[in-house]
């Protein structure tokens, strides 16, 4: 797979990568409809992807495709920062605090579960 991803171009392999993570990050959105679940899931399954690749110590055109294209456009820091600064700004302390703390363990968890699932 890699001598094929080698001969690409490196900005096209990324590219090629967020076109289709943006993709599947619409289908969840539009599947849990949107909002904090879509924004928790995306980080969590994106951190769990990323785990199981950079487990693999994948070539340069494989980590350039799947790690910062797939996963960059999947995953999603600014939506999350913009709900827990606007839960924060309406008052809503303790779900801005919940969400920062879980989304942060949960994607924690999904690179730890990454790296079991690639043998680490």
């Amino acid at each position: 797979m890699t001598p094929v991803l080698g001969s690409v171009p490196t900005p096209l392999l990324v590219g090629l990568g967020g076109a289709t993570g943006a993709l599947c990050r619409h289908a969840v959105d539009g599947a849990l409809n949107g909002g904090r679940p879509s924004t928790f899931a995306v980080n969590a399954l994106g951190s769990l992807a990323l785990g199981v690749l950079i487990a693999d110590s994948p070539a340069e055109p494989a980590l350039a495709l799947a790690g910062i294209g797939f996963c960059g456009a999947f995953t999603t820091f600014s939506s999350f920062a913009v709900n827990v600064a606007s839960a924060a700004t309406s008052g809503r302390y303790a779900v801005a605090a919940a969400d920062a703390a879980g989304t942060f363990v949960a994607a924690l968890l999904g690179v730890g579960l990454g790296w079991v699932i690639a043998g680490v």
